[in-house]
């Protein structure tokens, strides 16, 4: 079983963000959309400190290689 990471506490913990304003809404949550995005955005910066990033799954960009023009001789 997987041992459960309390981001928020070590941020906390660490310092990282230490503005009132970072502090504020990682302990008390987002009341709006944009708090929620920045808080979005301090745990992507968070798991990119911690090397948690590597283990995202890549962008599979092999699908999309054909033209429209392929596409239409292939249909005919």
């Amino acid at each position: 079983m997987k041992e459960e990471i309390d981001w928020k506490k070590e941020i906390l913990e660490s310092r990282v963000f230490n503005s009132k304003f970072q502090k504020n809404l990682l302990e008390d949550g987002a009341k709006n959309f944009m708090q929620g995005i920045y808080l979005g955005y301090m745990y992507s910066r968070w798991k990119k400190l911690k090397g948690y990033d590597k283990f995202d799954p890549k962008e599979n960009t092999g699908q999309m290689q054909s033209s429209l023009k392929e596409f239409w001789k292939r249909t005919k």
